[in-house]
Order: structure tokens, then sequence, then C-alpha cells
């Protein structure tokens, strides 16, 4: 039996480790066939370096502004992350209150949902009138943008706890607080992620967006730059350095949610 015990986490660790691998494997190879096709595609229609760059001059063009890139992306992701921590940090004990309280819910729920549907956009003189050409005004786009889809989803997993449970725990004496720590909340914490997981890429999108709208810096300008110098190259090689920001945000999110709730049967699955 002690035997068993102790194999289990190894065994455990190593079909996780090999998960990792297979995952890996997969993501290089996509990403082999994108830049294949990409190739062929530009060979085949005979596309100018104007409209569409070949893969290599993308790289090359990213080796050539590596340093701009670089500090401008420091920029973007501090917007990204201020953002998307402002958002947690709200968007949950919002969504508490509304699931326990009917009249919170009531009051705030439909603000919510309206606000949802303005284009952030829209929003830009507003924005610069607020808070200037600064970070706050990227910081504010990529929190409004977070903000929506981390509250449906904490109420959508604080709600899909079975009652019966609630009632057992109830008949047993647990109080509201112990019922919301060790039911509700561990419960949640699925549907949680979920809404954390999509928010880590809209971070991204809402930085993007704040850059557009008022900024002297950070890989949205660059991009402005690049399209009014008609560098298509620096433009893809940019769109690429996002891209894998918002994959680094997501699987660094992903990775939380594994070491968090590893009981959870999404994670049990990759294990198996």
């Amino acid at each position: 039996m002690t035997q068993q015990i102790e194999d289990k986490p190894a065994g455990f660790f190593s079909a996780r480790a090999r998960g990792w691998h297979v995952d890996a494997f997969w993501m290089l190879l996509s990403l082999v066939i994108v830049l294949v096709l990409w190739e062929l595609v530009v060979i085949v229609f005979g596309f100018p370096g104007h409209l569409l760059p070949r893969p290599l001059a993308v790289v090359h063009s990213v080796i050539e502004h590596w340093e701009t890139i670089v500090e401008n992306s420091w920029e973007t992701t501090l917007a990204v992350l201020a953002g998307y921590i402002l958002a947690v940090v709200f968007a949950v004990p919002i969504a508490i209150l509304i699931v326990i309280s009917p009249q919170v819910e009531r009051l705030l729920y439909p603000p919510l949902v309206a606000t949802q549907s303005i284009p952030k956009i829209a929003l830009a003189p507003l924005f610069i009138v607020w808070f200037g050409f600064g970070i706050e005004t990227k910081v504010s786009v990529a929190f409004l943008i977070c903000f929506f889809p981390i509250v449906v989803d904490t109420i959508v997993g604080l709600r899909s706890i079975d009652p019966s449970l609630i009632q057992l725990a109830r008949s047993m004496g647990a109080s509201p607080r112990r019922i919301f720590l060790k039911l509700r909340l561990p419960g949640a914490l699925p549907s949680m992620f979920g809404g954390l997981k999509v928010a880590s890429a809209l971070a991204v999108v809402g930085a993007l967006t704040g850059e557009y709208i008022a900024s002297d810096s950070g890989l949205g300008y660059i991009l402005l730059s690049a399209s009014g110098e008609m560098n298509t190259s620096l433009l893809f090689g940019v769109l690429i350095v996002l891209s894998v920001l918002a994959m680094v945000f997501f699987y660094a999110i992903e990775l939380l949610e594994k070491l968090l709730i590893p009981w959870h049967v999404s994670q049990r699955s990759h294990v198996q």
C-alpha cells in the first residue's frame, strides 16, 4: 500500500510531463505548417512584398528593429498586466456580491450589460480628456475589455454548485462563510478560470486599442508608424510579437489553473 501511494505522484507528474511534451510538439508542428503555407501562398500567387512579405523578410525586419520592439513591448506588457489585474480585483468581488444579494444583482447587472455593449473605441474622447496620452488610457481600455467576461464566468461558476450539497452542508451545521469557502468558491474555480483565460487574451487587445487611441509608445504605436511607412514586414513582425505575448499570458493562466485545480476533470483528462 505504501509503495502504491509513493508511486502515484511520480506517475502523475511523469504523465503530465509527457502531456507537456506532446503539447509542445503539436504547437511547433502547427507553427511550421503555418510558415510553410505562408511561403507557398507568396510564391504561388506572386504577392509583392508590400502586400504580403515572405516569412524570412518578417524575421529580418524583427531582428533589424529588435531593440525598438523590446523597449515598446515592456510598455504594452505593463499596460496589459495592470488592466488585467485591476479587472480581476474588481470583477470577482462584484460577482460574489451579485450572487449573494439579489438586490445588488438588480442594481448592478443591467448597467454592466449596458456598458459592455458600448464599443470601447467610442470612449476614446473621454479617455483622452480623463487620462491624457499616458499609460492610464491603455490600462483603462484593457480593464474594461477584461472586466465583463470575468464577472459573467465567476457568476456562472458560483451558481453552478449542486443545491443538494449546500443543503447537506447546512444540515451538518456549516456556516454560510464555510459553505462559501469550502463549496461555492472551489466549485466556481473552473468557470472562473475560463473567464480569466478569455480575459488574458482580451487584455492584449485592450492595451493595443488604448495605444491606437492615444499613445506615443508601445507595440500599437509601432504598428501605426509601420503602417504610415508602408513597412509591411515590420507590421507582420509586430503582430507576431503580439500573438506571442497573448499566448504567454494565456498559458500562464492555464498553468495556474493546473496548479490550483488539479482535481477537476478537465485537468485529470490530460494525464490519463
